[in-house]
């Protein structure tokens, strides 16, 4: 069950499904401790669903194998059982449990899976706002951020380094630019 004790000003009440097009779930993770490689999920869906009462639920899934880094060789590895073993497990998900206010944000909380692994995550989240759109219903900006340890989620490859450290961090940022459209 989610529960709200927030509601997020002018998202009227209904389903607002995440445009793809518009929209971006992207990462990054320290490479050669020195420097980061940055990646995005091409393959996603997702929905937020306000009630009458403001009670709002996120619902969000990642296609794995759709990941991108800009280089085909490290993203065959990321896709192989040393990494997300996304022939074992395909799709990556999110279910809200609750969306708080923080200040003049929000935090969204839910459980994540990855990997078969789940774990309750929080997202910090700004609203940027509803807009009439352009013809097709209003639409409404999101961006939210969280950073998760990849060993939480069973993806413990260590790749150590010849003079220390390792060739992969362990820490994940999640960076997301949701632009979402209410459905008639």
């Amino acid at each position: 069950m989610t529960t709200a004790t927030a509601t997020l000003p002018n998202l009227t009440a209904g389903t607002w499904t995440i445009d793809t097009v518009h929209s971006t779930v992207g990462f990054s993770v320290r490479h050669l401790m020195v420097s980061k490689v940055r990646g995005t999920f091409n393959d996603f869906a997702g929905a937020i669903t306000v009630a009458e009462d403001g009670t709002t639920a996120v619902t969000a899934e990642i296609q794995v194998a759709s990941i991108d880094t800009k280089n085909t060789d490290r993203d065959a590895h990321i896709k192989s059982a040393d990494f997300f073993d996304a022939e074992q497990y395909p799709t990556a998900t999110f279910t809200s449990t609750a969306v708080r206010a923080k200040g003049d944000d929000y935090v969204v909380e839910g459980d994540f899976t990855l990997h078969g692994v789940t774990r309750q995550v929080e997202l910090a989240l700004e609203f940027n706002g509803v807009n009439p759109g352009m013809g097709n219903g209003p639409v409404a900006g999101f961006e939210a951020t969280t950073v998760l340890n990849r060993k939480d989620f069973g993806i413990t490859i260590d790749m150590p380094l010849e003079g220390g450290g390792a060739v992969v961090g362990d820490k994940i940022t999640i960076t997301l630019e949701i632009e979402a459209g209410l459905q008639a």
